[in-house]
């Protein structure tokens, strides 16, 4: 009865941050047409029967992260882990930034920072508004709308689309079963605020974690996040992950959640050559990203209209793009892949020597 009642709790969360993230959509799109209507549509309209489908497919992903933590993958306790306070405050916030978001979105201005924002040394690729969001990733206000933002476009949800990380990773931890948890070295690509970070800390209490992002503000917002829960504080960094500043052979696990599609297609050869450069033999790279054409053709509308609405200027080559490919060049075998609503993911192991 316990679980049940837990189940229908976690159930009526989701679909409130559903039923909340849709009616956000509704109003934004209806105050968009009235006061700033778009000179001309370029997005394919979606059926009805489409709309049908992802519903399921999100239906899906509920009820395999639910599945997940009654298998005892990770704690129930972090189907509930949403920061409902924060996002509360920082609605408003959004809701203000609005304006400012449409007028970039029809003005094509991409390349848009703040007079005080420092943007000397970061890669040009990266001096982006991605998704149109002000000052890009390099503001502390971008930091601090980042997961609302994130939740209300995938209709709440983003944690659980990152957390089907954890079923692969914890497999490909099963050949370091003789190496106490505290021994255990993962590190999170573009950990960004800290979201997938908390997940980690969740699931493995005592592993030692490992985070790089390329922003100042988001690893200040992930260390603030991160703070507040129990155990160690994982390493933060700021670096590129073009160049890791880690050893080789240094870490059991990597991981790396939504930065694949907003890479050139070159720069993540580069970063998946570094995710294997710092693993261990028998170590593991897990990653997440959007779903591509080839998961899903049925979606190919929605996965094309994804950057005519959102500033994305790598995802069109990024939903055509063969990671499987890339995983093999770099030296990765055992390459599994799974897709979850609009997520997939690639879970892969660095050969020993003697492979």
């Amino acid at each position: 009865m316990t679980d049940l009642l837990t189940k229908v709790a976690y159930q009526t969360v989701q679909n409130s941050k559903t039923y909340f993230s849709l009616a956000h959509k509704s109003i934004s799109t209806q105050l968009l047409k009235t006061f700033a209507p778009p000179r001309e549509s370029k997005t394919n309209p979606i059926s009805p029967k489409l709309l049908m489908r992802i519903r399921e497919r999100l239906d899906r992903l509920i009820e395999t992260d639910w599945d997940d933590a009654e298998r005892g993958i990770y704690p129930t306790d972090l189907l509930f882990d949403h920061p409902w306070e924060d996002f509360l405050r920082q609605y408003p916030l959004l809701c203000l930034d609005m304006p400012t978001v449409w007028m970039r979105s029809q003005q094509n201005k991409h390349q848009e920072f703040a007079s005080d924002i420092d943007t000397t040394g970061y890669p040009a690729y990266y001096l982006q508004n991605f998704h149109h969001q002000t000052d890009g990733y390099l503001s502390e206000n971008s930091a601090n709308l980042y997961d609302l933002q994130v939740e209300l476009l995938f209709n709440g949800s983003a944690d659980a689309m990152r957390r089907r990380i954890l079923a692969p990773l914890k497999r490909s931890l099963n050949v370091w079963n003789g190496l106490p948890e505290n021994q255990l070295r993962i590190l999170d690509v573009a950990c960004g605020t800290g979201r997938t970070l908390k997940f980690l800390r969740g699931m493995l209490p005592k592993a030692a974690l490992f985070g790089i992002d390329l922003s100042p503000a988001y690893l200040r917002k992930a260390n603030e996040i991160l703070s507040q829960i129990p155990g160690e504080l994982p390493q933060l960094s700021q670096a590129n992950a073009e160049e890791l500043p880690y050893r080789d052979n240094y870490f059991q696990a990597v991981t790396s959640v939504f930065l694949f599609h907003e890479l050139p297609a070159n720069t993540r050869q580069t970063v998946i050559n570094e995710c294997f450069r710092v693993l261990q033999p028998g170590g593991s790279l897990t990653l997440c990203d959007s779903i591509q054409v080839s998961d899903a053709p049925e979606l190919k509308q929605v996965l094309e209209n994804f950057p005519q609405i959102f500033h994305e200027p790598y995802y069109r080559h990024y939903i055509q793009d063969d990671l499987v490919q890339r995983l093999e060049t770099a030296g990765f075998t055992d390459i599994q892949t799974e897709t979850h609503f609009m997520s997939k993911y690639w879970s892969a192991r660095k050969p020993h020597l003697s492979e």
